[in-house]
């Protein structure tokens, strides 16, 4: 269970993240109607009262304990040892790292079995945000771990399981996902990462990995790295890639830790932003590993800890565009310049605050309606998540399969761009504060940045969505993702106080559904139109799923606001930004399937030393 901890107040000059809880609760409570998940496991557990205190107590520890880290982070970030290869974070990261284990978010929706509180991975999800909005480099480290847990907790043995995962759940080993090599990036066919068989059943790992995230550190005793390697008789490609459990340091029979096996941070990236987050090139050399599941499969099993990476970075992009909306927000009442154009609105002041003027209205309310329903949508595929996985029922594990899949591209990529333009939002309410490093602000810029690059950049993400998800099984995944939007749209057809919500989503989904008969009638034709529609048709999707969960949310708040509810104001709010969606976000739908009419030709005419 999770202790009851009372955290630091945070320093006054910091930009003040206050965790939304009050939001979550919504979610939790109103909007995702969790009686859909009742009959999987832990649901028994997450009762109101259990919800309210793990969303409180991750807030004090977002707060209290992760924000004070985030600036300090930025300016020291990692230092390597280039003698002994060993990376040492920031002055509080690892009093905060072992705060977070022994608090118990390390094992909340870990498996029971193993040490975990096995709470449904929905409620992760929001603890996930307040700790990327608070630190994202900090984040990056548990996140990673939990990943590398899933794919060895779904593929490994008995005897693998029971040797790591209680440590993993513990805190006391971290994880990572060894991908990339100096060679290639996406294309993981080109992998030279060589695993040999030795005589007692294990392997022999030698190679180079690059950009290795949180692959060496000082925050956990022992570093699980799971690495993807090709047999000397494996076949070309990708069917010819296998996966391995390489420890940091060997695991005696007993348990404990032995010797250094082989593993070693040969140097640290400078880079942009989450500066302590270590970012590394590792060699191997002969380092032991073990085989995770069969031989040539590794990276089928490789993507159970991918697809999960991905909605986490969704989410991560969320919970930047978060910290820095509220930065902007704060600012903007505070910050004193010029009158209202009709006028003064505060007479008794020198001049007006900036929220007076349209075009500062504008970006907040942008921010905020990107942020509300990024987290929204995220916690909707979430449950999605937990019915696929977990429900006994197969028929509602395949149909929340396909939901997930066919979000999985879109959540990272939508939320990752939609970050990075909250996040430049921010800065620009700010004006020139904002560019300074005094206000915080810029470092959610650069921090964010990268989301839209790994776990898959965003075009890769794109391609995946109109080459894959929505061919898959004769279009089955399209299937599940309209039929909860066209059931919403059914049930409030009649409703007048819906009409400003339900009508602009009806329009717009019916407009997705012409355009993907379109991009599937040309990319038959030719695979370049996939390739040239492919990232607008991303966009244009997460629009309509944006917009679902806007009226979903809409009609939430009117049966609350009917109900005469403690606080009308959150709800009124909630009403007022769905409008905005609905009003001026959702309409770029439009403009979308212009440029996806357009077709491949004016990208692909284009002579290549012209490019």
């Amino acid at each position: 269970m999770i202790i009851f901890f009372e955290y630091p107040i945070k320093a006054a000059n910091m930009p003040h993240y206050k965790a939304p809880v009050d939001d979550f609760l919504f979610l939790y409570r109103e909007f995702l109607e969790l009686e859909r998940a009742a009959d999987i496991p832990g649901m028994e557990e997450m009762t109101p009262d259990i919800i309210e205190a793990v969303l409180t107590e991750a807030a004090k520890f977002a707060e209290g304990v992760l924000q004070p880290l985030n600036a300090v982070g930025d300016e020291i970030g990692c230092r390597h040892d280039k003698d002994t290869g060993e990376v040492t974070l920031p002055d509080g990261f690892k009093a905060a790292y072992d705060n977070y284990n022994d608090n118990g978010w390390s094992a909340l929706v870990a498996d029971p079995d193993y040490g975990g509180q096995g709470l449904p991975g929905v409620l992760g999800l929001a603890v996930s945000e307040m700790t990327n909005a608070a630190n994202a480099s900090f984040a990056a480290y548990p996140g990673l771990t939990l990943g590398a847990y899933e794919v060895i907790h779904h593929h490994g043995t008995p005897e693998q399981k029971q040797a790591l995962l209680p440590q993993m759940i513990s805190g006391a080993w971290s994880g990572t996902m060894n991908l990339t090599e100096p060679h290639c990036g996406t294309d993981l066919g080109l992998i030279r990462t060589k695993a040999e068989r030795r005589d007692d059943g294990r392997y022999a790992i030698t190679g180079t990995k690059i950009w290795i995230s949180a692959g060496e550190h000082d925050l956990s005793e022992n570093i699980i790295h799971l690495v993807l390697a090709r047999l000397p008789d494996a076949p070309e490609g990708t069917r010819g890639i296998s996966l391995f459990v390489v420890p940091k340091l060997a695991i005696n029979a007993d348990g404990s830790l032995g010797e250094p096996n082989g593993v070693r941070c040969q140097s640290i990236e400078k880079k942009m932003g989450i500066k302590s987050s270590a970012t590394c090139e590792m060699e191997y050399s002969g380092a032991i590993g073990e085989l995770i599941g069969e031989e040539n499969r590794g990276l089928s099993y490789m993507f159970t800890m991918m697809n999960a990476a991905r909605l986490v970075t969704g989410i991560q992009g969320t919970a930047m565009g978060e910290a820095a909306y509220q930065a902007a927000r704060a600012f903007a009442h505070d910050r004193l310049q010029g009158r209202a154009l009709t006028g003064a609105q505060y007479p008794d002041k020198p001049a007006d605050p900036i929220t007076v003027h349209p075009d500062v209205r504008r970006m907040l309310l942008t921010s905020r309606a990107v942020t509300e329903g990024a987290r929204a949508l995220a916690l909707y595929t979430g449950l999605e998540l937990d019915l696929e996985l977990h429900h006994p029922d197969e028929a509602v594990r395949q149909r929340a399969g396909q939901w997930v899949a066919i979000m999985t591209p879109i959540i990272k990529a939508y939320f990752t761009d939609m970050g990075f333009e909250v996040a430049n939002l921010g800065m620009q309410v700010h004006g020139g504060a904002g560019y300074v490093t005094d206000t915080g602000v810029e470092q959610f810029v650069r921090d964010v940045r990268i989301t839209q690059i790994y776990e898959g950049t965003n075009g890769v993400q794109a391609l995946d969505l109109v080459g894959r998800k929505i061919t898959a099984d004769n279009g089955s995944n399209l299937k599940a993702f309209f039929e909860p939007v066209n059931a919403l749209i059914a049930q409030h057809q009649n409703n007048e106080a819906m009409a400003e919500f339900i009508e602009p989503l009806d329009a717009a989904q019916q407009a997705l559904q012409a355009t993907t008969q379109e991009v599937f009638k040309r990319m038959s034709q030719d695979p370049m139109e996939a390739g040239a529609a492919s990232s607008d048709y991303l966009r244009f999707f997460a629009l309509v799923a944006m917009a679902f969960v806007w009226a979903k949310m809409a009609a939430t708040a009117q049966t609350a606001l009917a109900n005469n509810p403690a606080q009308p104001g959150f709800y009124q709010a909630k009403l007022d930004t769905a409008r905005f969606f609905m009003a001026r976000l959702l309409p770029d739908y439009l403009a979308l399937q212009a440029k996806i009419k357009a077709g491949a030709a004016t990208i692909m005419d284009a002579q290549d030393d012209y490019l």
